[in-house]
């Protein structure tokens, strides 16, 4: 007669299941087990599963129905919402100011109109100094702006431009210049012939430095005076260096007097050597760059 298995024998007792090949019987894998161990690791799996969907409905509690866990979430998309604002606020304000920069040069002269459609074409082509220097001299065409320009300027003449030009004022006379280039001055100012700065010979690949604290506000490629930079100071002064052969600092970049924001070049039609072409405007009006810096 049999003896009756009890509940612990049944769960201690030791079963074995061999995994054979279906074609040739040939034995496979062997597993051996209990009802305890098998019991044990189903609890377990379910425990896991349990303690896994608990965390997540917490979280979607938290969610739904704690007013704190909403308030934070609230607060992180705000801070980041504005960070979004103060970065489109920084490229407006410095899109205005370059506008508003370049205003000085054309305000209270109609003669000085011309300038205004040049400066609409530097708009136009206005990129990063980088990008700039990327771009081969042969590819640039002359823009349909650069032409009417040229023929307008010819036919107006420089007579009204030359009488506008204004005397140092005491707002210039508190400011001091750097000079953006050591060298020999090879054409003097000279507005009756239109030539509204100074031309500096260098040596080669020399650095041309920033007259005076200030922020660029135009460095692009133009059809005449190629790589140009111009930079704009306080009290409406702006300084302008063209002819460069490569530019250093883009639209937008402060610049601290003395700092290099170009290297002395020979491009554009405009020129017949490596040379500086130094402007100095002062309220649209072009002044003379010898009575106000050491070259």
């Amino acid at each position: 007669m049999k003896s009756k298995k009890t509940f612990v024998s049944r769960l201690t007792n030791r079963y074995l299941v061999i995994v054979r090949n279906e074609e040739d019987f040939a034995e496979k894998t062997t597993l051996t087990f209990t009802y305890a161990k098998l019991t044990m690791f189903i609890v377990s799996i379910c425990m896991i599963i349990f303690i896994i969907s608990l965390f997540l409905v917490n979280t979607l509690l938290k969610q739904w129905f704690d007013p704190r866990y909403a308030q934070a979430e609230a607060n992180r998309k705000l801070i980041e919402l504005s960070l979004a604002v103060d970065s489109l606020e920084q490229v407006v304000a410095q899109s205005n100011q370059f506008f508003n920069s370049f205003q000085y040069i054309v305000s209270g002269d109609s003669t000085l109109e011309t300038e205004n459609a040049y400066l609409a074409s530097i708009d136009d082509r206005s990129v990063d100094g980088n990008a700039v220097n990327d771009q081969a001299e042969g590819d640039l065409q002359p823009s349909k702006i650069d032409t009417e320009f040229r023929e307008e300027f010819e036919e107006s003449g420089v007579e009204m431009l030359t009488s506008a030009s204004l005397a140092p004022s005491s707002q210039l006379d508190e400011l001091f210049f750097f000079s953006p280039l050591g060298g020999i001055i090879s054409a003097p100012y000279n507005p009756k012939i239109g030539h509204y700065g100074v031309d500096v010979v260098s040596k080669k690949n020399e650095p041309i430095k920033s007259v005076a604290d200030g922020t660029v506000i135009m460095a692009s490629w133009t059809q005449d005076a190629g790589y140009v930079i111009a930079v704009q100071h306080r009290s409406n002064v702006i300084s302008v260096y063209k002819h460069n052969s490569s530019l250093l600092k883009k639209t937008g970049d402060f610049v601290s007097a003395g700092d290099v924001v170009a290297i002395i070049g020979n491009t554009g039609e405009l020129t017949t050597g490596p040379h500086l072409h130094f402007e100095l405007w002062y309220n649209g009006n072009p002044m003379n760059p010898e009575e106000f810096v050491s070259f």
